[in-house]
């Protein structure tokens, strides 16, 4: 490839191939030494393949063991590893492809069946988008104008393509073929996926969740030479009327994360209800200045409401947060991202003063509040605000608290001593969000719910516009409280 050379002068990168077989003992070695092709390119400095032999009952194991030792007796270069592992009964290729991938250990990740329908040349197309073009996710499409592709199976492909069609009314994207074998993707956001399906299912599912994730998605055109059925192909009627379902069931699912020490699953959740965001929004834009460092920024839903700004620095200290916010910036050049852990004044913006500092849902998980908040402190500049979100009442204390890794629900009294003690003079708080105290406390405290069911968020999303209207009016304490926090001129440093 003529662009080889020049992407590999700054820049190469790493890939895990998960190769799923069932049944394949006359075709797999074929397509495994066809994966040598891989080893002649700059853009690759390591290749791991893990081969998933998903319990055959042919003799693809005894040629998989042949085939393992003769890796030593051919020269395949310091480039490529080998792993392979046998399931003990058959589970399907969605399950094969999640064992392959806890074997994964490089940058990217693609799939590669063990029949000869693909050939992995094709991959060296992709490669570059992510070294360029900052992709998450690159699909190997059949169906754009490519080399060659063999005819077979007319019926066969309008069901693809109307499997396609549904899966991007679902998506909102415009990709022309989902069913693809070769998908490569950013190995820690494919392992930060909660795949479920364990058959052919995969590919519809991975395909919106990916989407859901707002990840960069591209298509390259691949050579395609299907197979028919009388030579072993798998894949039938049943298998597109299994997607079909596929499509609906994960349209209207929100497990996009799996379970972490973020909470990423529970906050993924809480995003499905933009409503609540943009009334949170709505209570801290009146004390928002121009120059903004936005703490805790998740995956922008705050940001996205609060921009634009002549600087906006979004931050956080989760990995998938901060690629979600990367995309977010790519067309905005006022937006900045960064990992900035505020218990670290070093990993704060270098060189950056700031206006105005938010800070919402954060320093309750944190055992030293005081010491976050001298460090929010430190970065402002005179008369600059810090906005402080935390939740209220040590009585709704409870599993839903727990979860979350909250230390502690502040009163009010609590909240503006913490500040204080940090050097700020207290502008005013307010308190947020009444009516969401019953449903807190019902869930935590009496259910012991580790989670709130999605028909809850979006119920919550739905009734929105009725608890504004009735805040200023319900007598009880609020979920969360407010604080606006001034850093005055003059006063010092705390403790001064």
């Amino acid at each position: 490839m003529a662009c080889d050379d020049t992407i590999s002068m700054t820049r190469n990168t790493s890939l895990s191939i998960i190769v799923p077989v069932f049944n394949e003992q006359f075709l797999v070695q074929a397509s495994l030494s066809r994966l040598r092709v891989l080893g002649g390119s700059s853009l690759l400095s390591r290749i791991k393949t893990v081969v998933v032999d998903d319990c055959s009952s042919d003799q693809t194991p005894s040629v998989l063991e042949h085939f393992q030792e003769s890796l030593g007796d051919e020269d395949w270069g310091d480039k490529f590893e080998w792993k392979f592992i046998r399931h003990q009964r058959n589970q399907g290729k969605g399950a094969s492809l999640r064992t392959g991938l806890e074997q994964a250990d490089t940058e990217l990740t693609v799939f590669h069946d063990a029949d000869l329908e693909y050939h992995p040349r094709d991959l060296l197309k992709m490669i570059p988008l992510f070294l360029e073009q900052d992709a998450d996710a690159v699909f190997g499409s059949r169906f754009l104008p490519s080399e060659f592709k063999r005819a077979l199976f007319y019926r066969h492909s309008l069901g693809n393509r109307l499997i396609t069609f549904l899966c991007d009314l679902v998506c909102d994207l415009n990709l022309t073929d989902i069913e693809t074998c070769y998908k490569m993707v950013r190995t820690e956001l494919l392992r930060s996926i909660p795949l479920e399906s364990s058959d052919f299912r995969i590919e519809p599912e991975l395909t919106i969740k990916l989407a859901k994730r707002g990840a960069s998605l591209f298509e390259v055109p691949i050579s395609y030479s299907g197979r028919t059925y009388q030579e072993g192909k798998k894949i039938d009627w049943r298998d597109g009327v299994r997607a079909l379902g596929a499509i609906l069931k994960f349209a209207i699912s929100d497990r996009i994360y799996t379970r972490d020490e973020h909470g990423s699953e529970i906050l993924a959740r809480l995003g499905r209800a933009p409503r609540f965001t943009s009334w949170m929004a709505d209570a801290v834009r009146p004390f928002v200045g121009d120059r903004v460092l936005e703490i805790g920024a998740g995956i922008g839903n705050l940001t996205v409401n609060l921009i634009p700004r002549s600087v906006y620095w979004a931050t956080d200290i989760n990995p998938l947060y901060l690629n979600d916010q990367r995309h977010l910036s790519q067309s905005r050049p006022y937006l900045q991202t960064a990992m900035t852990d505020v218990t670290r004044p070093e990993s704060f913006p270098l060189n950056q003063r700031f206006d105005t500092v938010i800070c919402l849902n954060v320093v309750e998980h944190l055992e030293d509040d005081k010491a976050a908040l001298k460090n929010i402190y430190d970065v402002l500049e005179e008369g600059g605000r810090a906005i402080i979100l935390v939740p209220q009442g040590p009585r709704l204390f409870g599993s839903l608290d727990e979860t979350l890794g909250h230390h502690r629900r502040y009163t009010r009294e609590q909240l503006i001593a913490a500040g204080e003690r940090a050097g700020f003079r207290t502008l005013e708080v307010n308190g947020f969000n009444k009516a969401g105290v019953p449903a807190w406390w019902f869930n935590g405290r009496i259910l012991r719910r580790k989670t709130f069911g999605l028909w809850q968020i979006k119920l919550l999303n739905l009734l929105v516009p009725l608890f504004r209207r009735l805040e200023r009016w319900l007598p009880s304490q609020p979920l969360s409280l407010i604080a606006v926090f001034e850093k005055g001129v003059n006063l010092g440093r705390p403790g001064s």
